[in-house]
């Protein structure tokens, strides 16, 4: 028999051989195994979901219980990600985002067939059509053998990201891997690296200090880790316009793709990097209400709808995203000359000759544009960029003039939307100007903020059908003065 004295040190495996208790210890293995397979598994029981006509409700937790709901008229999107170790095993992530700052709500795993369907089923009823109802989706492999299985696995992997059948090919926007890595190469971060590496160079060699060089290695790691997570996250990028909105997929190995409903973009940016110019390659940003916390990539992930295109794609993208905008008399030209230089005769409102001492080179691109449907913000000349805030999203109007502005006769307007990437700002434009635009954009805000119904986008064709005799509601005389 062991001794008390005996455990007082050493090895613990070297104990347990020599006092040969190796049954005992793995049958506490084999305990704490079961142990936590079981709070798995009730944790697992214990996660529910439902889906009622007014919000989604997910309840989780066993001793401290969770219950979270998202209201289906607040719903920004619904994303669907499908990391390679869960797609193995045929699971994916629900998350569907709702307007608030970590409002959203996650259903981590579903089967990846049952993820598309609920995704479905929650869009049709955010979209108005109540007579939606949650079917099982149940995966045919799971009633067959190993085979099926792992045929059904490798036609997961090898399917493409968008399914042909969910949108015309007339719609689909791809993106080119030669571009995308063209475009990363020719960032604005590394013509940064270039210039500091210039700079630490010329030290070096005028001062003899060789020792600065070092310090270039950690940033070198650094910059090229951003720069292959670009380009590993954006592959396969594709947009498509399908009934339910806009659907942005990407990824390689790990799938990620979301579906923007109608009217939930609150705003477009439009930008042009410096080095991108002589190609003509554009990206696309948005503003959604669904605000997280999470930062870098993975914050930025549900606000790129293109991280890289040409002028054609852009205008794509921008008719997927607010298809009301291009749609109307004359703004596809009105958009077309916002990407240009800008000439006196595009339809913008631009900054007065006196604003040059404030935009020494983009007095001409540093304007404005109103519509009844939407305000466009062209600005920068090294750096260019658009922005378009539907007129139904702005949530008020500002004009700004501080003491400089004032002594030159110019004013700063800024027309506010939903926190996010994108600032609807821009200034050194004319007093008189400036005072215009927010008479005018007030009013535009209203008007289309009574005439709007695209947060109820499938209800709008049964809104446009006469009523029928029973669905009439009785008429009331207007009561006297």
């Amino acid at each position: 028999m062991p001794q008390a004295g005996d455990y007082g040190g050493g090895d613990p495996i070297d104990l347990i051989v020599r006092h040969q208790l190796v049954p005992i210890a793995l049958l506490i293995v084999f305990g704490v195994l079961l142990i936590v397979i079981g709070i798995f598994y009730l944790s697992w029981r214990m996660h529910t979901f439902r889906i009622t006509g007014d919000e989604v409700e997910v309840r989780s937790g066993i001793l401290f219980r969770t219950n979270r709901k998202g209201r289906l008229d607040r719903i920004q999107g619904v994303d669907v990600t499908r990391q390679v170790l869960p797609r193995i095993f045929g699971a994916a992530r629900l998350e569907i985002k709702v307007a608030g700052q970590d409002a959203n709500v996650n259903l981590a795993y579903l089967s990846s067939r049952s993820a598309d369907a609920l995704r479905r089923v929650i869009l049709r009823r955010a979209s108005g059509l109540r007579e939606q109802t949650l079917a099982a989706a149940s995966d045919p492999a799971d009633a067959a053998g190993a085979a099926a299985i792992l045929n059904q696995r490798y036609q997961e992997f090898t399917a493409p990201e968008l399914d042909p059948s969910l949108a015309p090919p007339t719609s689909v926007v791809q993106m080119h891997p030669g571009r995308l890595v063209g475009s990363t190469v020719l960032s604005t971060a590394t013509l940064w690296f270039v210039v500091i590496l210039a700079v630490a160079v010329g030290m070096a060699i005028g001062f003899h200090v060789y020792e600065v060089l070092f310090g270039l290695v950690p940033l070198l790691f650094g910059l090229g880790s951003v720069l292959v997570r670009r380009v590993t996250k954006s592959l396969r990028y594709s947009i498509a316009g399908t009934a339910d909105g806009v659907r942005v997929g990407y990824g390689l190995l790990s799938l990620s793709n979301e579906t923007l409903p109608p009217g939930r973009i609150h705003s477009v940016q439009v930008s042009q990097e410096l080095l991108w110019r002589p190609f003509d390659w554009w990206e696309v940003r948005v503003n959604l209400a669904s605000r997280s916390r999470e930062r870098g990539q993975e914050g930025r992930r549900g606000t790129m709808i293109l991280p890289v295109g040409s002028r054609a794609e852009v205008l794509k993208v921008l008719e997927l995203t607010l298809p009301e905008l291009l749609a109307a008399e004359g703004m596809e030209p009105l958009v077309r000359a916002s990407l240009e230089g800008g000439r006196p005769d595009d339809g913008f409102t631009v900054s007065p000759p006196r604003a040059r001492i404030l935009r020494w080179f983009s007095r001409r691109r540093n304007g404005f544009a109103l519509r009844p449907d939407a305000v466009l913000l062209r600005r920068g000349a090294i750096w260019r960029d658009l922005v378009v805030v539907p007129a139904a999203r702005m949530q008020s109007v500002a004009v700004h003039q501080g003491p400089l502005l004032r002594r030159l006769r110019l004013a700063a307007i800024h027309v506010h939307t939903v926190a996010g990437p994108i600032t609807a700002r821009l200034g050194a434009l004319d007093a008189d100007d400036a005072a215009g635009f927010f008479r005018d954009a007030a009013a535009a805000d209203v008007a289309a903020a009574v005439a709007d119904r695209s947060h109820r986008w499938g209800a709008q064709r049964s809104e446009l059908a006469p009523p029928r005799a029973h669905d009439r509601r009785p008429e009331f005389p207007a009561a006297p003065a």
